[in-house]
């Protein structure tokens, strides 16, 4: 026998007499869990909280993005809901500052409003222009992040000098009409971009199959491309993610300098301890709208900055991915009573794959973020058919689980999760969390490789609001 029984199998004969309220057809509709995958399901009673059922619910799991479901009740247990992330531009006798607190959401437009200010005050800096990064340590990637997707822009560094998410655009075309003989390689003049050894395959006969562009970034922002590409495909357009953000930020900022005709007699410099007066200052959205926008869009610059923000506030130090996984892990405990102090925490967004969670640590959090609405984090969830990730899910928009759950979704490779609530045909609600991993189809094609998935999903929240 296997170690680990199959959904199907464990729909027949998991529960007892004594058990809560079971399914009553064991196959699911023929839809059990996909081939090869893992599985953890939890599911309870909303009103009672009695388990109406567990599979592996103790199992360890990558959490993918319900890692943010537990970095947003971090955070609101920490910070203040009017929170905001502040940046500011500073002076002294000679020199100017400006002092960055990692503000995800801060961008070139803000960033030229402090300049303009600062014009009011002075049009020449005699002395150095100093970037202050010190809210944050200098470790920018959380372990356990693939290499291969740092050039990516979901995967941007996570700074606390930021500015317009880290990520700019590049793009391949052909040097010619077809047949393509050549590439050229284009992109924002803020880094180089080289596409020298592409090979270029022609038709669509086969275009899946060992043709793929791989991407490598360096430290000075220059990103070389290389691998296949169909000249089907071109052009190619991409965003990619920021390597090096302090000096990405220096060369932004000396343009604007220019254009507001401020003469700048020193230089442009990373001092993580250097203040002066504040003359202006950008605030961003509150917390609770950077919330929203972290669980709705999925957005993992937001959660990982966060993160190290509820580290910084806690501990009274620069925030890292170490401190402020600690701080939830404390926070929790303290104020919700939620212990996951066996869960592993590698960063706020999921992106990291060492990260580990069960079913039952998340169904605690879960629990309290609907049992006390006052924190406002129900509202930020996506809502099936309607709003965030959940809007255009396919195995949830139809009638009758269209509206009916409320839930995040967590998916890297390999992974497919929901954890919310779903209100029932009888006017009942349960709590629910999924855990799919190590899901993998021999397929290409996405939609027929996720069909499966969707089957499953379909199939096990239909039967939870039909029968309960």
């Amino acid at each position: 026998m296997t170690k680990y029984l199959t959904l199907a199998m464990l729909l027949l004969f998991s529960f007892s007499t004594q058990a809560t309220q079971t399914f009553s057809d064991p196959a699911l509709n023929g839809k059990p869990t996909p081939e090869g995958a893992d599985i953890a399901l939890y599911v309870v009673d909303t009103a009672s909280g009695k388990e109406i059922y567990s599979e592996r619910a103790e199992q360890f799991q990558q959490p993918a993005s319900l890692q943010k479901i537990i970095t947003g009740l971090g955070a609101r247990l920490v910070l203040d809901k009017d929170f905001r992330f502040e940046t500011t531009m500073e002076t002294t006798e000679n020199d100017a500052i400006i002092n960055f607190s990692g503000d995800p959401t801060f961008t070139r437009t803000h960033l030229r409003v402090l300049v303009e200010k600062l014009k009011l005050k002075q049009t020449t800096i005699d002395g150095n222009l100093y970037l202050n990064g010190g809210a944050f340590d200098t470790s920018e990637r959380a372990v356990g992040l693939p290499w291969d997707i740092m050039g990516v822009c979901y995967s941007a560094p996570s700074s606390s000098i930021t500015m317009n998410g880290n990520c700019i655009y590049g793009k391949i075309e052909g040097t010619s009409p077809a047949p393509v003989k050549g590439l050229k390689a284009s992109g924002s003049p803020y880094i180089s971009i080289s596409a020298d050894d592409i090979i270029i395959r022609e038709g669509l006969e086969n275009q899946n199959i060992d043709c793929d562009l791989k991407l490598t970034a360096d430290n000075k922002n220059h990103f070389s491309l290389n691998g296949c590409v169909g000249s089907h495909r071109l052009p190619v357009n991409f965003h990619l993610a920021v390597q090096n953000t302090t000096l990405y930020l220096k060369e932004v900022l000396q343009e604007e300098l220019d254009r507001a005709g401020i003469r700048l007699r020193g230089k442009i410099i990373r001092d993580d301890t250097a203040t002066g007066t504040v003359i202006a200052l950008h605030q961003s959205e509150p917390l609770m709208k950077l919330i929203d926008l972290m669980m709705k869009r999925s957005d993992n610059l937001i959660a990982d900055n966060l993160l190290k923000t509820i580290g910084r506030v806690y501990f009274k130090q620069p925030g890292s991915y170490e401190n402020g996984a600690a701080a939830i892990k404390a926070v929790l405990k303290e104020k919700a009573d939620i212990d996951l102090s066996r869960a592993i925490i590698m960063d706020g967004s999921g992106l990291s794959r060492n990260n580990r969670v069960t079913a039952k640590q998340l169904m605690q959090v879960i629990q309290y973020i609907f049992s006390n609405k006052e924190l406002g984090l129900v509202g930020t969830l996506p809502v099936s058919g309607q709003s965030g990730t959940l809007r255009y899910r396919s195995s949830l928009v139809n009638t009758p689980l269209s509206g009916k759950v409320t839930a995040k979704t967590g998916s890297i490779y390999g992974v497919f999760n929901l954890a919310g609530k779903i209100n029932t045909k009888s006017g009942k609600s349960l709590y629910f969390v999924q855990l799919l991993s190590n899901y993998h189809s021999n397929s290409d094609n996405r939609n027929v490789a996720r069909k499966p998935l969707r089957d499953f999903e379909r199939s096990f929240y239909e039967r939870l609001f039909n029968e309960h």
